[in-house]
Parts: C-alpha cells; sequence; structure tokens
C-alpha cells in the first residue's frame, strides 16, 4: 500500500495485538499531540487489533449471557454445562483449552505478520479495516 515500514511502525504494530490494542490506542494519542498522522501499515494494524479486541469482548459477553440463560432450562443446562465447561473448558495442550489455543493462535498470527511488516488478513475484519483506511 504504502512504503516499507520502519523496525518502530512494525514493533508498534506486533505489540498492539499483543496488547489487545492498547499500544496501539497509546501510540494514536502520541500521534495526536504531535499532529502527526502514522502510517497505513500502523493505522491498518492498530485499527485491527482494537476492532477485534471490541469484537472479542461483545461476543464473549453475548456468548456467557446466552449460557448463563439456557443453563435455567431444565434438560438443557446438563448439555449447556458439558459443552461449555468439558469441552471448551478442558485443557487440551499444555493446560490451555480449545478456545484459548484458538484466541492465541490468531493473536500470534497477526502478530508475527506485523513484526514482518506484512498486513495480515482475516476474512471479514481485514475487509471492514480496508474499507475504512480507503475513504
Amino acid at each position: 500500500m504504502d512504503r516499507t515500514p520502519t523496525i518502530l511502525e512494525k514493533s508498534l504494530s506486533g505489540l498492539s495485538y499483543l496488547t489487545a490494542g492498547m499500544v496501539g490506542f497509546l501510540w494514536l494519542i502520541v500521534c495526536a499531540v504531535r499532529r502527526t498522522y502514522p502510517s497505513t501499515f500502523g493505522l491498518y494494524h492498530i485499527l485491527q487489533s482494537i476492532f477485534l479486541s471490541l469484537c472479542y469482548v461483545i461476543v464473549n459477553y453475548i456468548f456467557w449471557w446466552l449460557v448463563r440463560f439456557l443453563s435455567l432450562i431444565p434438560f438443557l443446562n446438563k448439555i449447556i454445562r458439558h459443552f461449555v465447561l468439558d469441552i471448551f473448558n478442558s485443557p487440551v495442550l499444555f493446560g490451555y483449552s480449545i478456545m484459548q489455543c484458538l484466541i492465541y493462535g490468531v493473536i500470534i498470527y497477526l502478530a508475527v505478520f506485523a513484526f514482518m511488516g506484512l498486513y495480515s488478513y482475516l476474512p471479514w475484519f481485514s475487509e471492514v479495516i480496508k474499507s475504512n483506511l480507503k475513504g
């Protein structure tokens, strides 16, 4: 999209994923105070990390609200408890559950691509960010 990203841009972009967008948010504040505009590369990764973090919080909140609601139904409560607690939350790999492995895998993928200076791709999320950067 634009020039080759600098080491600082790569580092801030990768750290933005690892800190759930906090480093990127702080960098946006620094850029606003300095009255500079971050590069397209940095802005892409910062916005994507913040957007993913917000989506994760919203989906997690809705999921646990739904689990609590469905656990009130007499027959479904045992099925839900087995499905959520035994399948999703039981340790699978080095003490991490299936969902934790999936989430950490996505975060590591995105952070590694950012540290390498490449644009990572996550279906739907990356397209939303690219469309917001264009216009």
